[in-house]
């Protein structure tokens, strides 16, 4: 079950963690994959399916870099939608955060901060939800 717990962590948090990464510098999916992987420990395969559900949503567009090494890569930059989402997103994980580590702690004041999470958490349970059924599809499972 931590293993179940663990990755559903992960996937929930991923398309925050893109956004992230992609409001430092611009960057190709195989980059942002490696940079994923060093950081929290997410494979390469939930991010592409990720990237183009990004795309389709409009919170990223493309650009083609010409490569002298093989092909030309395409990379990915924020939109203003994606900085918006961005910017929403963070302040809905800190708020999150707070509140899990607050139940973690046992803090006596944990009821003040729960208190403020739920109302600002759905965009990240939504995205949870739309990532795992993206990765259904791709996979070709019903949910």
């Amino acid at each position: 079950m931590p293993d179940t717990i663990d990755i559903q962590l992960k996937k929930g948090v991923l398309g925050l963690c893109v956004l992230a990464l992609l409001a430092r510098r611009d960057s190709y999916a195989y980059e942002i994959a490696s940079r994923l992987s060093d950081a929290i420990g997410m494979g390469e395969g939930t991010i592409y399916p990720l990237m183009r559900r990004m795309q389709t949503d409009g919170l990223v567009e493309t650009y083609l870099v010409e490569s002298s090494s093989g092909p030309s890569r395409k990379y990915y930059r924020l939109t203003a939608a994606g900085r918006r989402a961005l910017d929403g997103q963070t302040g809905e994980w800190r708020a999150f955060a707070r509140a899990v580590e607050a139940l973690i702690a046992g803090d006596d004041n944990e009821s003040v901060i729960v208190a403020e999470a739920p109302a600002e958490t759905p965009a990240l349970l939504d995205q949870s939800a739309r990532t795992e059924s993206t990765a259904q599809a791709d996979r070709g499972e019903d949910k």
